[in-house]
């Protein structure tokens, strides 16, 4: 036995000890993050790479990738991301649809998993949006080629609760947000941190660098550390030294695929543009809808008082295709939900300002619309980039005003954009501005908007820099108003503002000349002696009340005096002088009188009848009429009072018999709501004592009828409730067994979404989740029941009836009704 024991012995010590599994798999990944960083740092960034097998990526984002179905390379991606991954500064260029998206988030994994990133170290990778609508696209583009990473990650837009955001912020590795929200959680969450961050991107870099988010950039850039990565796409790069510079940019690698492209816009993207004057705008619109129903539409506007102008019009006139609308003074739950809603359609139409211009991916888009001129070229590219993505096919057109086509073409060539005028079919071309005056006149709430929309559109006309493409007094704004349904042009102050600066400005001699014409025209007096007492009584102004100023306003609206011509057309007819005899003519009719009859006049016919109440009017002796009223007497018309009464009609009411509701029946035939029976019919049926016995009879039997049927789907409903009882009670019991056999499996996800269920349960601790089985209730005994377990069962017990299987006729609910009775 001895020597047994010692053989084991043996056997035990000559075995190699057992490692722990975890110290096994922290030397495996450690080996993996050693071998990927040679692999990186021997990569030549110069040799062309077509798939993402062909990079030295972990496992964890090539199944990312892989799940995500992102197999090839296109030109950004193959020579963007191998400087990012030797941490290179970048500045990308590249077409609208060239998938710039993964050219930074496949770095941002890659470089944080081979520092081997954790939640105690903080913020690693800060990723800014202009908008929220790209923000929250890049989001799910990084949580789909992340979810094998540990890293978690959060978005920041404005629109949502700041406090849920907080709370969150501090355990976030990245981040994907917009400017203004992320300087706002910098200066006021003091749990945040960015001392930490290793990169810095900015998505559409030109538009984030201009001047509406200098200032929020510049604040965002001093809170974060100097060593670290930066990398900027867009489509059109800004290449600003001041702008690169303000970035802290370390020797940054310019990568621009398409700069020596014939074009800056993709070769399927069919361009054209129509030259079409203001007022024809919406009517062309409206002609091109019309005859695209089966078409994905995006419609680019300069305001978003003009889209929901032309959404809510167009609405009402029922095109024949979805329609959408979507801008930046929407709620941001209800801006998730419209881009959605225009991703998943097949055939919609979408009236959008530019905060869907840049960076958002609609699939498959048909058309591009571009009714108000852009800004600059910059933003031409971008909104055309909405359709023809990833090499797909699109088409663009550009609605010019005459006097912008030349300006805006040549600026179009110099960024080596090809479009080509097309013409519209005079044939096929509708007019919609009689029905958009119509609604404009019966709805308040939508001419409302049609005065917001038009001040929007001047006025994004008037700051623009471009004044070769964008001139406000070449526009027709007259006409413009009424094709949006206006009876007249609001009131523009700035342009106003502009006139008294240019008067302002000229020279004093030129001011004096005319001024002493229009006082030469206004008085028709030279410069003789009046001059001296006209310039006196300018010095001594009449006192003038709130209520002189309100009489002498003919027209309290914010229109001009255009809507008072519309008013008064008629009367200014023929006249020469505009408030002259038009004034006088509409003060005439400004009462209407009512329909009177004279006492002295003279009646060829004695009776005549009013065409307006039906009543006959006679002229009796001494000339005074009498009024005929059907059932009544004659009502003499001899005192002024009586006179009176004819012109009102609500007076004369009195005087007539009430009047008598109607109803039709199927035929068309009209009849009294209550109608009494004829009595000779009544009688030959018999007494009314037997017919009343008869009646109460037949009416308590089927009150009888009825009950029993009610108590009968009362019983089947407490059956069925029963019996749901009884399915949750087992359901719950066999719950509570399957619990105690096995122990608690709790799932913890890496990436967190905007709500952030998962990262609500920390790291380390598991949820202890008690089932109790349901109470049950005690049963309660009865005195009867105790009885009847002492003597015995009852004698007097209860007969029950066996329910019909179903009832098929009256006599068989009798009789079962019979037996219920007993």
């Amino acid at each position: 036995m001895a020597r047994d024991q010692s053989s084991r012995n043996g056997k035990a010590s000559s075995k190699a000890p057992r490692q722990n599994p975890r110290t096994l798999k922290r030397k495996r990944n450690e080996d993996d993050i050693a071998t990927l960083k040679q692999r990186v740092a021997d990569l030549d960034p110069k040799a062309p790479i077509e798939s993402f097998t062909e990079l030295p990526l972990s496992e964890a984002t090539r199944l990312g990738l892989s799940a995500s179905h992102f197999k090839t390379l296109t030109d950004i991606q193959s020579r963007a991301i191998s400087h990012a991954l030797r941490g290179r500064d970048i500045l990308g260029a590249a077409k609208t649809g060239s998938g710039k998206t993964l050219a930074f988030l496949v770095p941002i994994l890659e470089n944080l998993y081979r520092k081997q990133w954790t939640e105690y170290d903080g913020l690693g990778a800060l990723i800014l949006s202009p908008t929220r609508e790209l923000a929250i696209q890049i989001f799910e583009v990084l949580r789909k080629i992340g979810r094998h990473h540990t890293f978690s990650a959060g978005l920041v837009i404005g629109g949502k609760s700041l406090q849920e955001e907080r709370e969150r912020l501090g355990r976030m590795n990245i981040l994907v947000c917009t400017p203004g929200r992320m300087l706002q959680h910098m200066d006021q969450t003091a749990a945040f941190e960015t001392d930490n961050i290793q990169m810095l991107v900015l998505d559409e870099a030109d538009r984030i660098m201009d001047m509406g988010f200098q200032s929020t950039v510049d604040a965002i850039v001093e809170h974060l550390p100097k060593e670290r990565q930066t990398m900027l796409f867009s489509a059109t790069q800004t290449k600003k030294v001041s702008d690169l510079a303000r970035l802290s940019l370390q020797d940054p690698e310019y990568i621009s695929v398409h700069e020596a492209a014939t074009s800056a816009t993709p070769s399927t993207l069919q361009q054209h543009y129509v030259v079409t004057p203001l007022p024809d705008k919406l009517d062309t619109l409206w002609s091109f809808l019309r005859s695209s129903l089966k078409s994905k539409i995006i419609v680019f506007f300069s305001s978003s008082k003009e889209v929901r102008f032309v959404y809510e019009a167009f609405r009402h006139m029922q095109p024949g295709i979805p329609l959408l609308h979507l801008h930046g003074r929407q709620k941001q739950g209800a801006r998730v939900d419209i881009t959605h809603k225009f991703s998943t359609s097949k055939n919609s139409c979408l009236f959008a300002t530019d905060v869907v211009a840049r960076g958002l991916d609609f699939p498959a888009v048909d058309w591009v619309i571009q009714l108000d001129c852009p800004e600059d070229s910059d933003t031409y590219i971008h909104r055309v980039g909405r359709t023809a993505r990833y090499e797909r096919d699109g088409r663009a057109v550009l609605f010019l005003e005459p006097s912008e086509e030349i300006g805006m073409l040549s600026r179009l060539e110099q960024k080596k954009i090809p479009i080509e005028r097309i013409n519209i079919r005079a044939n096929k071309q509708q007019s919609i501005k009689h029905q958009l005056q119509n609604m404009c006149f019966k709805d308040p709430q939508l001419k409302y908007l049609g005065q917001k929309a038009f001040t929007s559109y001047v006025k994004s006309i008037h700051i623009q820099k471009d004044k070769e493409v964008f001139d406000v007094k070449a526009l027709p704004l007259e006409e413009f108003a009424a094709s949006l349904g206006l009876p007249g042009a609001p009131r523009i102050k700035f342009i106003k503002g502009e006139d008294t600066k240019s008067r302002k400005n000229a020279p004093r001699h030129l001011q004096l000349v005319s001024s002493d014409d229009e006082d030469e025209d206004e008085d028709g007096e030279g410069e003789d002696g009046n001059t001296e007492s006209k310039k006196k009584k300018s010095k001594e102004p009449e006192v003038r009340t709130k209520y002189d100023r309100m009489f002498e306003r003919r027209n309290q609206d914010v229109f001009t005096e255009h809507y008072t011509k519309l008013i008064y057309e008629d009367t200014e007819a023929g006249n020469s002088s505009k408030t002259g005899n038009a004034t006088a003519d509409a003060d005439e009719d400004f009462l209407a009188v009512k329909r009177r009859y004279d006492v002295e006049e003279e009646v060829d016919d004695p009776t005549t009848k009013d065409s307006d109440t039906g009543m006959q009017v006679k002229k009796v002796a001494g000339g005074v009429l009498a009024v005929q009223i059907a059932g009544k007497d004659p009502l003499l018309i001899d005192s002024n009072r009586r006179e009176k009464l004819l012109q009102s009609r609500k007076k004369l009411l009195k005087y007539k018999s009430p009047g008598k509701k109607l109803v039709y029946d199927d035929d068309g035939n009209a009849h009294e709501i209550y109608e009494l029976e004829d009595e000779d019919d009544f009688k030959k049926r018999g007494d009314a004592e037997a017919q009343r016995a008869k009646f109460l009879e037949l009416e308590t039997e089927r009150a009888r009828l009825a009950d029993v049927r009610d108590k009968e789907i009362a019983k089947q409903k407490k059956r069925e409730k029963k019996e749901q009882r009884r399915e949750r009670a087992r359901a719950e019991r066999e719950a509570a067994a399957e619990e105690e056999g096995a122990g608690p499996v709790a799932v913890l996800a890496p990436f967190e979404g905007e709500e952030g269920g998962e990262d609500d349960i920390p790291d380390g601790e598991m949820e202890d989740v008690k089932i109790q089985p349901p109470s049950k209730k005690q049963k309660k005994f009865r005195r009867d029941d105790e009885e009847e377990a002492s003597n015995g069962p009852r004698k007097n017990t209860k007969i029950t009836f066996n329910e019909p299987a179903e009832v098929q006729t009256l006599e068989d609910l009798e009789a079962f009704a019979s037996g219920l009775l007993g």
